[in-house]
């Protein structure tokens, strides 16, 4: 996958996938100094620019791999003016046997299509009640109405409805390739999973 996949998180699921899929994956890093990134993006057509503000958060959210996480490895270094490892990459990706399939990530048939109804009216009831706190002036620490200890942390700035939008699709997605060993789960247990989720992306991304 060629993505900006700088956030551990992300990084995280891609592994888990490919764990569900039985297939192996390798993780790549391009390092560059933050100086010639910047020449480089200077370098762009002006609508395909980033500005100093845009260019510096991203720079401050990039989580470097490591290659001791075993969803980062194996961990390939690469360094501007190197040439593409294409022998290493080809052993890595095909000459290894993938990582074997656990509880956590071997997909159970939802054999129950109410938990999808479930699954996608509870993440929006818990979006909906983000919405409003915000709406309230509340920050810091959130609790969604009609699931006790389902408790969001919010981070300084407020989450637009966009975000928040696309952090349920990437759930959504998420849960459905993984999903729950019983497709029988209460509504709170999902609500629980979607805030935990939630906090984990956020705190990446600040």
């Amino acid at each position: 996958l060629d993505a900006a996949n700088y956030i551990k998180g992300y990084r995280y699921e891609l592994y888990c996938a490919s764990k569900n899929s039985k297939t192996t994956q390798v993780t790549v890093e391009c390092v560059v100094n933050t100086e010639q990134a910047w020449e480089w993006n200077l370098g762009l057509a002006k609508d395909q620019q980033y500005t100093r503000e845009a260019f510096d958060a991203l720079i401050m959210r990039y989580e470097a791999p490591d290659s001791r996480n075993r969803w980062d490895s194996p961990l390939i270094t690469l360094q501007p003016e190197d040439p593409t490892p294409n022998e290493v990459l080809h052993d890595a990706l095909f000459q290894r046997k993938p990582p074997p399939p656990n509880q956590s990530t071997q997909s159970a048939p939802l054999s129950s299509t109410n938990f999808l109804y479930e699954l996608d009216r509870v993440t929006q009831e818990v979006v909906t009640s983000i919405l409003s706190a915000q709406k309230l002036g509340i920050c810091g620490e959130v609790k969604i109405p009609g699931f006790s200890d389902c408790v969001l942390s919010l981070p300084g700035s407020p989450l637009s409805p966009a975000q928040l939008a696309r952090h349920r699709r990437q759930f959504l997605a998420y849960t459905r390739l993984n999903p729950p060993s019983s497709p029988h789960q209460s509504a709170h247990h999902l609500a629980h999973m979607f805030v935990q989720f939630l906090n984990t992306t956020l705190a990446g991304a600040n």
